[in-house]
């Protein structure tokens, strides 16, 4: 297993170039400057708002006045406008916890000297290193999940050299986005208030805070540990270290009562402990491309510009995924929250997209490469999510909104269940939930539980077929239809009276039909393992085969709609009818004509602008994958380190969103190994580059509980090892040929090819 360290040269100069640590429910980003180091802090619940208990009635009949609409081929989206926008609410935004600024002497820039900022990912423990004159300087930090706490030790090659001053701030920078279709603006609020009291007594700060929107309370317990020197509780809050020779700091945030640091006896029993825990689940996966290591001595953002001006380096590569990995073990975990769209870590008030979990894709990013990368318990809070906060609210919702039974989520979410249509006519999307089921179906596939799919999956994806099973109504053609939805956020051009209006709304766009499609598939098997309610099994068996098929279009396109329309913005940052392809798997090898069809679709995209998101581009490189289109999927790595990555890697949108980092993660597994139809293959989309015809992965994930690890050379597989709990056969396809192997329970099974 390589040892992987995401090494940087400077300061931090911007907030997303920060190095982000994280326990799950906590996390810090360190600036490492050397005359003041910025800790922000975060915890997962430190949330604006309340929950809402919104009126639906007269809701239903406008929905059904649009669907009327639709039906007769008008434009609905004006009527709907009108009629909608006392439904349409809005999610508070996930705030800062503030941040502990250590205010360092003064000193010329040029003072300083081989300065480094590393985080080495397979151990999540963080370092900042600089010489000034003859006395070195070095700060550890990492933040525990066995202790649920965040810790920094500063040390000095000279004894006494260590001094500063601490301070509590909680002042929020305006958000870096303000636009009023992604963001709502809260207009009646002050956002940049403070709320937060701080009292410094013996070796503590304690800082007892509330939200700046809805006053929930919080804690933060900071404890000081010095050798050598003094350290001094100032009467305004702050904490004054002089002449130490190391300080460790502890920190514990609490947004449920007070917030307690664990008695350790020594920092290295915290440091170990923290170690054996992160590394063993970290080591568990890895992908390596053969590459000169020389580069990993460069910092990374001189490597990305390498990149940018042609020149190869896939130990990037291997460096982004292991990143994408460590995020998700940092922000999601045990009795966390799921990551949100910046996982853990906010340095604001008012957070780009509130930093909300978005649910017409972003939410499911997420967690796109959780099975495959091995760290599938990361998952685990998506669930819990899914059934203890969601499912109660999308009842509420498809009963009062909707007349029907079962649940329904549409465009985004909150810590409070939220599950109304929200911001406008772009959130008339009920499909959020839908969504969320497959997350909660792979988790079987990958490793089948029936415990699990009966306690876990089974509850919500039950609820969320229920809902589509009352809520389809038939057209004139026998289809069902759904709608009024829209497909993701995009537009296309309907006629009107010979003007071409631009519209949303619409029934049936692929992607909700896609969607539904693989729900009633997951629903069906799911009822036949467990037989719980065989009668609404048959009905989802009669609306399955009701739905209406793919269509392709004028330019040899999967169609978007129902209808061929021309698109405002064909270069739109959601390929949502791709859906099917990835991480869907309706449309594989075993239907070319729509393997064809989306490969169009994409390009046509591409040629038009597409995958200017760092998200979007991921989405391209996993579809691409799934193509088997290895070059293509190597380009699209390429324009992402070129166009959507920043220097500390963290993904930019732009500003940054984390999904973008678990997506390409995904990807890059994805290349190397797929296992959505029925067969388990190696390198499916291995680029034809030299640089990435030499390599190995180990400890990939594939479905049926199966953990893969392969040798190439040359660009053929010479090596594979597979390992199962339980007996089984299994299709392999390696190098072209396919071959059954028969697998057993606790046995590693190697394969040597020539």
């Amino acid at each position: 297993m390589n040892q992987y360290c995401l090494h940087l040269a400077n300061e931090a100069t911007e907030w997303e170039n920060t190095t982000p640590i994280g326990c799950g429910t906590c996390g810090a980003t360190l600036w490492g400057g050397t005359a003041m180091e910025r800790i922000h802090l975060n915890e997962e619940k430190i949330w604006s708002g309340e929950p809402k208990h919104l009126n639906g009635e007269g809701f239903r009949e406008k929905i059904d006045e649009i669907r009327r609409r639709l039906l007769a081929g008008e434009c609905a989206d004006a009527y709907a406008k009108q009629a909608l926008a006392p439904y349409f609410s809005f999610v508070h935004s996930y705030e800062t916890a503030g941040e502990l600024l250590l205010s360092m002497a003064e000193l010329p820039a040029e003072a300083v000297s081989e300065y480094r900022r590393d985080l080495h990912l397979n151990s999540g423990v963080a370092e900042i290193s600089y010489r000034m004159g003859d006395t070195v300087y070095t700060r550890t930090a990492f933040a525990s999940y066995p202790a649920q706490l965040i810790a920094m030790k500063l040390t000095a090659n000279k004894p006494g050299t260590i001094s500063f001053t601490a301070t509590y701030e909680r002042e929020s920078d305006p958000s870096p986005v303000n636009d009023s279709k992604l963001m709502v603006t809260e207009t009646e609020i002050d956002i940049h208030k403070n709320n937060a009291v701080v009292t410094a007594i013996n070796d503590f700060m304690i800082v007892n805070g509330k939200t700046a929107v809805g006053d929930h309370p919080f804690e933060i317990r900071i404890k000081f540990v010095i050798e050598g020197g003094t350290c001094t509780a100032n009467t305004d809050g702050t904490m004054t270290v002089s002449h130490s020779d190391s300080v460790c700091i502890y920190i514990a945030i609490s947004s449920d009562g007070a917030a307690v640091l664990p008695e350790y006896p020594v920092w290295d029993e915290l440091l170990s402990e923290h170690i054996r825990d992160f590394s063993a689940i970290m080591n568990r996966a890895d992908i390596a491309y053969d590459y000169d290591e020389a580069l990993d001595a460069l910092p990374v953002n001189e490597r990305l510009q390498r990149v940018r001006n042609g020149e190869p380096d896939v130990g990037l590569v291997n460096l982004y995924f292991q990143f994408g990995r460590y995020l998700l073990l940092s922000s999601s975990r045990g009795s966390s929250l799921p990551a949100n769209l910046q996982g853990v870590w906010n340095p604001y008030m008012k957070a780009p997209w509130d930093a909300d979990y978005h649910t017409n894709i972003n939410l499911q990013m997420n967690y796109w490469h959780a099975e495959t990368a091995n760290l599938a318990e990361c998952a685990l809070p998506l669930f819990d999510y899914i059934n203890h906060y969601l499912l109660e609210g999308g009842r509420t919702v498809a009963r009062e909104y909707y007349h029907c039974r079962g649940a329904v989520l549409h465009h985004l979410s909150d810590i409070y269940g939220f599950a109304y249509p929200a911001d406008g006519l772009w959130g008339l999307w009920p499909m959020g939930g839908a969504w969320l089921c497959y997350a909660l179906w792979e988790h079987y596939l990958f490793e089948p539980d029936e415990a699990y799919l009966r306690k876990t999956a089974y509850p919500y994806i039950e609820a969320c077929t229920r809902f589509f099973l009352d809520y389809m109504f038939e057209d004139e053609n026998g289809y069902l239809c759904t709608g009024p939805s829209t497909s993701p956020e995009n537009q296309y051009y309907l006629d009107s009276n010979g003007e071409k209006i631009k519209a949303y709304l619409c029934l049936s766009p692929t992607m909700d039909i896609e969607i539904v499609r693989g729900l009633l598939e997951m629903y069906i098997k799911t009822e036949e393992v467990l037989g719980c309610n065989p009668e609404q099994m048959e009905e989802a068996k009669a609306a399955y085969k009701k739905l209406p098929p793919h269509k392709i279009g004028a330019r040899g396109q999967l169609m978007e709609w129902q209808k061929d329309y021309e698109e405002p913005e064909p270069g739109h940052r959601h390929i949502s009818h791709s859906f099917s392809l990835y991480p869907g798997w309706e449309i594989n090898k075993n239907t070319p004509e729509l393997m064809q069809a989306i490969d169009t679709t994409m390009r046509l995209r591409l040629e038009s602008g597409g995958g200017h998101t760092g998200w979007s581009c991921a989405w391209l490189i996993c579809n691409f994958a799934r193509l088997g289109q290895g070059d293509t999927a190597a380009d699209m790595i390429r324009k992402l380190f070129t166009n959507s990555t920043k220097d500390n890697l963290f993904d930019s949108h732009p500003p940054f969103q984390i999904d973008g980092n678990f997506g390409a993660s995904a990807a890059m597994a994805e290349m190397l190994l797929q296992s959505h139809t029925d067969t388990i293959d190696l390198l499916p989309a291995l680029p034809s580059d030299p640089a990435y015809q030499n390599g190995s992965f180990e400890g990939l994930r594939a479905r049926g509980g199966i953990t893969v690890s392969a040798d190439w050379m040359d660009g053929r597989v010479v090596c594979c090892r597979l390992h199962t709990e339980k007996d089984q056969r299994v299709k392999l396809c390696v190098n072209g040929e396919t071959m059954p192997v028969s697998l057993l329970a606790g046995r590693d099974m190697e394969l040597l090819f020539s």
